[in-house]
């Protein structure tokens, strides 16, 4: 929907989430496309719960400012990843005011994006803004964003693996403050067991949802978890502290889920070059790929290099993705 809307391509995709054992559509899905139909005045077609077809077919880009109630805890992460694309060559400012869920399952939380996607698509040029003003757990949601996208002239950049602290937030709604602190207290063990320094803050509020979760980078690497009803919160900290860890071992520039969230971006870049390393090339990774060579005039070439691993010395061979 993004590179349909930014080049004014009608776009047809089949086969919607077809392989889950609840295929098609849900909140998020419709929501992010109807929000993308509104900054190109699309037409649209299929756009219901469960549907597994749908038709697109944009007009002009604009901005301004607007307000998307997801209506339930669907991933605020989710919409934003489609609309900050397209935010990228809009004619004008887009502010979004969004409700939804900010820390549930199968996507990024909010804080990935605000620390780590908008931290790299800052190299790039792109000066994207992510002010969180509530947290949304699954089921009720309630989380609410404010995001100021300013249009951008996307330049090139080769991003390189980073050095340095691994950084945090554990956070808590409508729970004693100890969660929070337990997980980010078992993290950080973790964390210094296997060789590296770390900062990991605490956040206890009363939203409207009940829930905990964490999240930690360094650099362009992250990792999290979510708690979850008898779920020890040593445990979440831990399996935070695992996922960051596993990246950090391969030495890569940026971990296996912004590689594919920097594809579109790296597609529109003005100079049309760009590169990164990576673990691990997901399928996601390769969707994007193959969408973006579809809709613009791109190449992406893939390769394996040898990394120089970290701390854990584990010498891998690494993936290089570049485009030109």
């Amino acid at each position: 929907m993004s590179l349909s809307a930014i080049t004014g391509e009608d776009v047809k995709v089949i086969n919607i989430r077809k392989n889950r054992p609840d295929p098609g559509l849900k909140p998020q899905h419709i929501k992010s496309i109807m929000t993308a139909a509104m900054l190109c005045d699309a037409d649209v077609a299929g756009i219901s719960i469960g549907s597994t077809k749908i038709m697109f077919s944009p007009l002009e880009l604009k901005g301004g400012k607007y307000e998307i109630d997801i209506g339930t805890a669907g991933s605020i992460s989710l919409l934003l990843q489609c609309i900050m694309p397209i935010a990228t060559c809009a004619p004008d400012d887009i502010e979004l005011d969004i409700t939804g869920g900010t820390n549930v399952a199968w996507s990024p939380p909010i804080d990935y994006l605000k620390y780590i996607t908008a931290r790299a698509l800052s190299n790039m040029g792109y000066k994207c803004e992510i002010e969180l003003l509530a947290r949304g757990y699954y089921p009720k949601g309630g989380g609410r964003v404010l995001a100021p996208l300013k249009p951008a002239r996307l330049n090139s950049f080769n991003f390189k693996a980073e050095k340095g602290k691994v950084y945090g937030i554990s956070h808590c709604s409508n729970l004693p403050e100890h969660v929070a602190s337990r997980q980010a207290d078992s993290a950080a063990s973790r964390i210094m067991a296997a060789g590296f320094d770390c900062r990991i803050d605490t956040e206890c509020v009363a939203c409207r949802s009940t829930g905990s979760g964490i999240s930690l980078w360094r650099g362009l690497l992250g990792g999290s978890a979510l708690g979850k009803r008898g779920l020890p919160a040593e445990k979440v900290g831990m399996d935070a502290a695992d996922e960051i860890l596993t990246e950090l071992g391969f030495g890569a520039s940026v971990d296996a889920h912004l590689a594919d969230q920097l594809i579109p971006y790296m597609g529109l870049c003005n100079d049309g070059s760009g590169s990164y390393t990576v673990w691990e090339l997901s399928k996601h990774t390769l969707t994007n790929i193959r969408v973006t060579e579809q809709f613009l005039d791109v190449k992406f070439d893939v390769k394996k290099i040898d990394g120089f691993g970290d701390k854990l010395k584990l010498k891998p061979k690494l993936v290089e993705v570049s485009v030109k």
